[in-house]
């Protein structure tokens, strides 16, 4: 009898085994319906088997039964004794969360969304659950930041008992929902929470780094704070590493916050060693001094020292047993040296030997892809009776000065002639105004994060460019790396600033007037002159103005002066002729406006102002304008624009003269210093351009006290609209285009 109840026990005990096999295989085939008839037959059979419980209520939720699932865990539940309770639930939450990962590895998120709200319901305080709930909410769109206080996650991120909890955990989370609600209070708090839980603080800033600098080069409002909160968690754990504090610096300088931006980068440079690094660190102080617009003594100081020390660099520098230096020091030496004297032949000198010597450490540090370029250069000079291939880079293929401008070109190019490329470098595909200037308007688009290297291979490789154009020059050191590759047989600098004198860029794009008839004297780069302007535009967006005089406490019959550039145009010297203008018109007022340190400029020019004899009362400090049509529309306020020196505007200074006011601008020898000269000359206007001190405040004087000559030329400048050269953007396409031919044909000329 006892051997045939041992036997009956086996063969159950057996057929259960076969039994849960099959469920199993059926609940992984999701074949549902045969699951659950398999489990019912398993709790039947082995009603003390309370693990079949658990599987039979989770095939009914996976088969649409939700409720019925429910119950079954409910009343199998009800049986527990008080010791096994606790036991049983971490048994089912073990099944459904090991049910729940093996649904997000095949993608059905939703239910594995559904299964983890299952187990929150019973264990409200399982933490790691409550987590990936957060992160399979933030993945379908579903999270609320209020949720972070209703599971009580940041109570239990700050519990005792969440002691022990591995980064690798909370990290994943702790970035989705930072990039997905960044700044809400909840989710602040939240972020703050899982901080408490740092274990490895090297692998945080390791993850943490990368992340930010992607979303500081995306040039995004809101990605710019959230790379700024990446940074100063990264500080917290390492206030010596170097590449945070120099991002860190980058961050607050892009978000105006000035005295932060120059504090980091003065601790980025204590850091730096060798005379390359210390070139890197100070170049990259000086424009952080300088946007503030008011530290111009300790800038002009540090500038000097750049120069002595690029000097030495190049004197002693060795290609052959040094690796190559940074090429960012390129643009941030130089990039600077146009807003402290109009000195070109002095500057472009030294800026050339830098720029050849950089391009040869990047060339020797990629010798086998150069080398490939240059062959496909060869070949490609063999192919007859096609378009061209023209290809423009720029990180700038936005709201912003080089995209304003740039965007008529684009608009008006002859597709059937040549066959246009843009090339966005760390930018926003998803902007309106980027995909409807710029990628509808191009036959091929693309967005590139990655190294130098790889992008001038995109180029030279996959897309066989013929012509590239080169649109940030010496405002990028990105493009200016892959430029110095020379991916393409043909390379051009257009806007951007200046051409940054790499001898891998064989022309640069100006016109009769914005650089002297000596300027390639000392100039790498071939200078290319059109006929009539280097740029040109259709016109601009101009909206309702949100300026009043009488909001300003300025009378209906004063005569206003303005002058809205950024703090780094705002040359002391130039602050004092501006200033003495006001002092000679009586009852006029000045407008400053731009980006700068507000508070640090308003004091530097009510000092000024005392010195040269007027009333602080005559100054007002405007906010910026909401939107570049807000800005323009704003302009009409003035009666005269008073532009900078040694740094003119260009945006701006088409912008004045587009809303038909007169313009009074100083001339130099160096392209900033002869933007507005070139634009007044194309629009038929000499009325207010200087070539001395004397003439600029006379100008200012004459314009300010003569009512019939600024309504003159306001006349003039509405007339300009119907015949200038520069508000005709579709002949100034042809012109470039035929610039473009002639190129090319040159370049066959050479390889026969």
């Amino acid at each position: 009898m006892r051997v045939d109840c041992m036997v009956s026990q086996l063969s159950s005990s057996l057929n259960s085994i076969a039994l849960q096999q099959q469920a199993l295989a059926a609940t992984d085939q999701h074949n549902y319906t045969q699951a659950i008839q398999l489990y019912e037959q398993l709790t039947a059979l082995a009603p003390d088997h309370i693990q079949n419980y658990w599987h039979l209520g989770l095939v009914q939720l996976l088969s649409g039964y939700e409720t019925e699932g429910q119950l079954t865990w409910m009343m199998a539940m009800s049986e527990a004794e008080p010791e096994q309770a606790e036991l049983w639930t971490d048994q089912l939450v073990s099944i459904l969360n090991t049910e729940a990962d093996k649904q997000a590895l095949g993608e059905e998120v939703q239910i594995a969304w559904l299964i983890r709200q299952h187990i929150r319901e019973i264990a409200p305080n399982h933490l790691v659950n409550l987590l990936q709930i957060v992160q399979i909410s933030v993945q379908l769109g579903l999270f609320k930041p209020e949720d972070l206080v209703e599971f009580q996650i940041i109570e239990l991120l700050k519990s005792e008992a969440s002691h022990g909890l591995e980064q690798g955990i909370w990290l994943k989370v702790f970035e989705q929902v930072l990039e997905f609600e960044f700044g809400k209070t909840s989710v602040m708090e939240f972020a703050e929470a899982c901080l408490q839980h740092v274990d490895e603080p090297d692998a945080l800033i390791d993850y943490l780094l990368p992340k930010a600098i992607k979303f500081w080069r995306e040039n995004i409002v809101g990605y710019n704070l959230l790379a700024t909160y990446y940074l100063e968690v990264c500080l917290r754990y390492d206030s010596h590493r170097a590449e945070v504090l120099d991002y860190l610096s980058a961050c607050y300088f892009s978000g105006n916050r000035h005295a932060e931006a120059i504090e980091m980068a003065r601790r980025y440079l204590d850091l730096c060693q060798t005379l390359p690094a210390i070139l890197g660190g100070n170049g990259t102080l000086i424009s952080r001094l300088l946007r503030t617009g008011s530290q111009w003594n300790e800038a002009t100081e540090r500038f000097e020292q750049q120069i002595n020390m690029l000097k030495r660099w190049v004197k002693e520098h060795d290609p052959q047993s040094e690796p190559p230096i940074n090429h960012g020091i390129l643009c941030t030496s130089f990039f600077a040296s146009f807003y402290f004297k109009d000195s070109p032949l002095e500057c472009r000198t030294l800026q050339n030997q830098v720029a050849q010597l950089i391009q040869d450490g990047l060339q020797n540090n990629a010798k086998e892809f150069v080398s490939k370029f240059q062959k496909r250069h060869a070949a490609i000079a063999r192919v007859p009776n096609r378009r061209l291939k023209v290809a423009y880079i720029s990180r700038c293929f936005r709201q912003h000065s080089v995209g304003w401008l740039s965007r008529w070109l684009f608009e008006h190019h002859d597709c059937d002639r040549f066959e246009i490329f843009t090339y966005h470098i760390y930018q926003n595909f998803l902007s309106p105004f980027t995909e409807r200037w710029f990628i509808k308007n191009a036959d091929h688009s693309a967005k590139f994060d990655g190294d130098i290297v790889g992008i001038a291979e995109h180029i030279s490789e996959t897309d066989n460019i013929d012509i590239l154009i080169d649109l940030d020059s010496l405002t990028s050191d990105h493009v200016c790396g892959v430029m110095a590759l020379k991916p393409a047989p043909i390379q051009v600098t257009w806007l951007g600033l200046d051409a940054s004198g790499l001898p891998a860029i064989d022309y640069f794009m100006a016109d009769p007037y914005v650089l002297p008839e000596d300027a390639q004297s000392y100039y790498a780069e071939k200078i290319w002159r059109l006929p009539h302007s280097y740029i040109a535009v259709d016109g601009f967006e101009v909206s309702t103005p949100t300026l009043r005089r009488d909001h300003l406490s300025i009378p209906s019959d004063a005569v206003v002066y303005l002058s809205a550039q950024q703090g780094q145009k705002r040359h002391p010297d130039n602050i004092r002729l501006q200033l003495q203008i006001i002092r000679e018109v009586p009852g006029s007022y000045l407008l400053i406006k731009g980006y700068s340190d507000e508070a640090l400029l308003k004091e530097k020019f009510e000092q000024m102002a005392e010195l040269e004899g007027v009333a602080g009362d005559r100054l007002r400090f405007l906010p910026l304008a909401p939107d570049e049509p807000t800005h323009r529309a704003n302009l009409q306020i003035a009666d005269i624009v008073l532009d900078t020196f040694p740094y003119n505007g260009a945006t701006t200074t088409l912008e004045t003269l587009w809303m038909g006011i007169p313009l009074v601008t100083k001339v130099g020898q160096q392209f900033a210093a002869r933007n507005s000269y070139g634009m007044m000359m194309n629009v038929g206007v000499t009325e207010g351009i200087a070539w001395t001190d004397d003439e600029y405040l006379e100008w200012g004087v004459r314009l300010g006290k003569d009512v019939a000559l600024r309504q003159q030329v306001a006349w003039k400048l509405r007339q300009s609209r119907h015949s200038s050269p520069l508000w005709n953007a579709k002949q100034f396409a042809r012109e470039m285009e035929n610039a473009y031919e002639k190129m090319w044909q040159l370049y066959l000329d050479r390889a026969k």
